[in-house]
């Protein structure tokens, strides 16, 4: 196939910044997708409905005029959340969620929470009316092997919060194990999860080919080729539990490339073309509309998009590097041969 045209994506989980390199990123992103779910773990954290709107006027006043780009925003949980700001979010149609990360699990994630008892009120609210919560899933306890954080936090935090919350929609975001595909096949319909092009395309290998990898540090971390595999089959099945969400997350190099780097992928300028090369190595691109643009929508309620886009098979070279703000970012598959490019504009 060397042409395939779908309804225009969403991205369900983003890293957009602010300030100077905001503008910096924000293109890549609305150049392709209509919407983008997007994280709220700015310093400071974004916790109230009326720091989310600001966000998202600084998200619009960046974005090129031809783009028809929706920010969707999110608030971060904390330990001080109130049950009035749950229902200030629900009553506003631009948030869309709230964000768990558990303390220090990863960037900009020190305001998270550390026990989940201590929003119990807060998460009983979100269920009464009825907005998702988005997890990161891991442990952070230091005695917990770093490959096992994922597989921990769904048997010890997971488990034990949607028996307690049957009815809270939740997505599991950025599953990285097979533990995570079999555990999210095995509920009901309120547990969704999303899955990275990196996550599809890398294993811990390529975190060390040759030496360190820094580009390839992300959070959680890159697993063993047998999760990689469990991974590509459930964003290949047509399961609709399993949607399409980038993380795509930018460091400034200086960052990237240090003592002690940032996790994260930039992976938004060839996020569509890289999902569609996974989709295409499992033999399944005609599985890639209902993964990419209409399952997402499907979970959170929302329409579907009704523009389409167009993917062609026509190799391009991803460039090195990107500026962001006085220094540089760094893309996923810098340099490299990127097989698929969107070919067209969007109608």
């Amino acid at each position: 196939m060397q042409r395939l045209t779908l309804t225009q994506p969403d991205d369900w989980h983003l890293h957009l910044r602010d300030a100077e390199v905001l503008s910096a990123v924000v293109e890549a992103t609305a150049s392709c997708f209509k919407r983008a779910v997007v994280m709220p773990n700015l310093k400071p954290p974004v916790t109230t409905v009326e720091q989310a709107l600001a966000y998202r006027k600084r998200i619009l006043a960046v974005i090129p005029h031809k783009y028809q780009f929706i920010p969707l925003m999110t608030l971060y949980l904390t330990e001080n959340t109130s049950v009035e700001e749950i229902i200030r979010a629900k009553n506003q149609e631009f948030v869309v969620a709230v964000k768990y990360y558990p303390a220090g699990a990863t960037t900009h994630s020190e305001s998270g929470v550390t026990d989940l008892l201590k929003v119990w009120p807060i998460l009983e609210a979100m269920q009464t009316h009825n907005l998702p919560l988005l997890i990161h899933g891991e442990v952070t306890a230091k005695g917990v092997d770093v490959f096992d954080r994922e597989k921990i936090f769904i048997e010890y935090v997971l488990d034990p919060l949607l028996e307690n919350f049957p009815n809270l929609r939740v997505v599991l975001e950025h599953i990285t194990t097979e533990e995570a595909v079999i555990y999210v096949n095995s509920k009901g319909d309120n547990l969704a999860a999303t899955l990275t092009a990196h996550h599809l395309l890398l294993n811990r290998n390529d975190l060390f080919d040759g030496g360190i990898r820094p580009h390839h540090y992300c959070l959680p971390l890159l697993k063993r080729e047998s999760h990689q595999r469990a991974l590509l089959a459930a964003a290949t099945s047509g399961n609709p539990k399993f949607f399409l969400g980038t993380d795509s997350a930018p460091h400034a190099r200086q960052f990237k490339e240090h003592s002690c780097g940032c996790a994260g992928i930039y992976t938004a300028p060839a996020a569509l073309p890289l999902y569609a090369h996974a989709f295409e190595q499992a033999g399944a691109l005609d599985k890639l509309e209902g993964f990419a643009s209409h399952y997402g929508p499907d979970f959170y309620q929302l329409p579907r998009n009704t523009e389409t886009i167009t993917l062609e098979a026509s190799p391009w070279q991803m460039p090195d590097s990107f500026g962001f703000g006085t220094d540089q970012v760094i893309p996923f598959k810098a340099g490299e041969t990127i097989k698929w490019r969107v070919s067209r504009p969007i109608v």
